[in-house]
């Protein structure tokens, strides 16, 4: 009868932790989708995406925070990629229509894929070297300086005053610019040395709540760069330093996450990607005819909200 009540008791027992189990699934599950929702929505609008991503989490928070720092960096890969989607043609050095225009279809057909690289078109290799160059300095100081800022930069804090600081950047630029010339109206116009200047911009972008798209985008066009090739270099330059984040931040934890974990990252990653796909269309197409300034008071905004939730210890 007592061996009967204790299988009876530890069948149920067990019932209950399958059950606790998955409710915690299902919350992460929720959880994951949010968070990729707005990796997607805020990367390349300057208003901070991982500000963003450690705002929510203040919220919804993802365990444990290893994890949840990791997250917030690998997820900006899914977004990444759709940058890579939509202009690949344009990174592309062997894009068939680049090459068929210089040798015609025929001669295009009977290329090997080594040979085509002989013919390769020379304004898409300059447009990689400024990518290149531009990235160099996120590169060194992003190796150097990982390690500080997630252990002393990743909270809620450092997101709002940076938010309100670069909030009130955007705006007064925007209204000292507002009847300049610009020096840089094609990306075609941007040299090697502005470049590396605007990969020192991005730098800034280290401070979470800073906004890569905005250190970039501000400092392209306080360079001289026209609105819209500013954001279309800060969309390209995207595509090595995240990727290079990422990488950096996968060397360092290894693969020590679980397969559920990998599974939430995975599924940030696409939901960031598809979302991302929208917001680059309709971001680019805003910048040709608005300014920043909306987002200028957007930061200042929400930078200020943050500043009162934690003053009252809510975040």
């Amino acid at each position: 009868m007592k061996a009967e009540s204790f299988i009876f008791f530890a069948t149920n027992v067990i019932i209950c932790i399958e059950k606790i189990l998955e409710v915690n699934m299902i919350l992460d599950l929720i959880k994951v989708i949010f968070l990729g929702i707005i990796e997607g929505l805020t990367e390349f609008l300057p208003v901070s995406s991982t500000g963003h991503l450690i705002i929510a989490d203040s919220f919804i928070k993802l365990e444990p925070k290893a994890f949840s720092n990791a997250f917030s960096v690998i997820i900006q890969l899914g977004a990444i990629l759709a940058v890579v989607y939509l202009y690949f043609y344009d990174i592309n050095p062997i894009a068939k229509g680049k090459l068929v225009a210089v040798l015609g279809e025929e001669k295009y057909n009977e290329l090997s894929f080594k040979d085509k690289f002989k013919y390769r078109d020379l304004e898409t290799m300059r447009l990689i070297a400024k990518i290149i160059v531009g990235f160099l300095p996120a590169a060194f100081f992003g190796f150097l300086l990982d390690d500080f800022i997630d252990a002393h930069l990743f909270n809620p804090i450092t997101v709002a005053i940076a938010l309100i600081f670069y909030g009130i950047v955007i705006i007064f630029m925007e209204k000292n610019n507002k009847d300049k010339d610009f020096k840089y109206e094609t990306l075609d116009d941007i040299g090697l040395k502005t470049a590396l200047f605007i990969g020192f911009f991005q730098c800034l972008a280290m401070v979470p709540g800073t906004s890569r798209s905005a250190a970039t985008i501000i400092g392209a066009m306080l360079l001289g760069c026209s609105r819209t090739s500013s954001a279309k270099f800060s969309f390209y330059l995207a595509v090595p330093t995240m990727l290079g984040a990422t990488a950096l931040k996968i060397l360092k934890i290894g693969f020590s996450f679980s397969l559920w974990q990998w599974f939430l990252i995975l599924l940030g990653g696409i939901i960031s990607y598809i979302v991302a796909l929208v917001v680059i269309k309709k971001f680019l197409g805003y910048v040709r005819e608005h300014d920043f300034i909306p987002f200028g008071y957007y930061r200042i905004v929400l930078g200020l909200v943050v500043l009162c939730l934690g003053f009252f210890n809510i975040i």
